[in-house]
């Protein structure tokens, strides 16, 4: 029998954390956001806001905050909205705590871990072997996911009946849900398109043109696919929402977290004044050297990450990069 869910603890009461307890009100009784930030649990539950990130978004009244990570033991899911930087912390702390093995567990950040070139629910796998697992993953920025505007996503598991309940819980007329058995694939088109956003975003600030900007993001999938397939993806998935998708709405959106770090890397600000700047954390600058990292191991051509790299790591001139990346041999298309 699939799983079927009245309440949830969602990890994170950030930007995402929060959009996705005012998407789920209307499908659940109750909602447990669990977080560090003090500042944010005192005003979710005192004036149904959250005074840090999504300022003007209303929450509902059964949607509550707390700091104590023991109260998510009593959900019947749990979902991680943290930082794919958090993701092995904040699943030991809930091992420590002896969360159910039958719990199942749904991630929504995008990542690779650094030191082991994990995806994010092999991270999760390793601290809890026999929890069932879930990825939700695809174009849905937090800020228009919390106006309800209209966007897809796709779940990905290898338990079916975990992704049935999933979509169920998840679908609502302005957010529509596929499935899939695709982990890996889903994992790394959600993970890889935030480098390739801080790239368009530097050559939108060096003004480069919108047809410089698409020929990048047009290249970028093809890199994004060879990388993915050789890493365990299957081809057709970085062609649906959790590669082109993605990869289009983070590379050309204003709330794009990762273009805005490379705008104003384009624009002759340093990497900390970019960061500082945005005062949120862009996947994409960690990521960047767990996928270069995996790239390397994997032998496998990616000579837009090597750039965004070089850029971001050995202080390279993003205009410098830039003319290299035009300036290397000329090649088929399709190889």
């Amino acid at each position: 029998m699939p799983p079927s869910f009245t309440s949830a603890a969602i990890l994170g009461a950030g930007s995402l954390g929060t959009a996705l307890a005012k998407l789920l009100a209307p499908k659940l009784e109750s909602i447990l956001l669990v977080s560090i930030e003090t500042e944010c649990v005192a005003g979710i539950n005192r004036e149904h806001r959250n005074p840090k990130y999504l300022t003007t978004i209303q929450l509902a009244p059964h949607i509550r905050a707390t700091t104590d990570h023991r109260e998510a033991l009593a959900m019947p899911l749990v979902i991680f909205a943290v930082p794919s930087a958090a993701i092995r912390s904040e699943a030991e702390k809930l091992a420590a705590l002896g969360l159910a093995a039958a719990t199942p567990l749904l991630s929504c950040a995008k990542g690779i871990e650094r030191d082991t070139g994990e995806r994010l629910s092999q991270i999760l796998r390793d601290v809890f072997p026999s929890n069932p697992i879930g990825i939700l993953t695809g174009p849905n920025h937090a800020e228009e996911i919390a106006q309800e505007l209209v966007t897809c996503a796709v779940v990905a598991s290898a338990d079916p009946h975990l992704a049935g309940a999933l979509q169920e819980l998840f679908t609502l007329p302005h957010f529509r849900v596929y499935t899939s058995d695709d982990v890996a694939g889903i994992e790394l088109g959600g993970a890889v398109k935030n480098v390739y956003a801080i790239a368009a975003g530097m050559a939108h600030g060096l003004g480069l043109g919108d047809n410089a900007v698409a020929a990048l993001v047009t290249r970028a999938l093809a890199e994004m696919t060879r990388l993915g397939v050789a890493l365990g993806g299957r081809p057709e998935t970085f062609a649906g929402l959790s590669g082109v998708g993605d990869l289009i709405v983070t590379c050309f959106s204003e709330h794009s977290r990762n273009h805005r770090v490379g705008l104003a890397l384009g624009t002759g600000k340093s990497l900390e004044e970019a960061v500082a700047a945005l005062g949120m954390v862009a996947e994409g600058v960690p990521n960047a050297l767990s996928i270069h990292d995996a790239a390397r191991k994997a032998g496998v051509r990616t000579p837009i990450i090597d750039a965004v790299y070089a850029i971001l790591y050995q202080d390279k001139p993003a205009e410098v990069a830039m003319r290299e990346l035009l300036a290397r041999d000329p090649r088929p298309e399709c190889s």
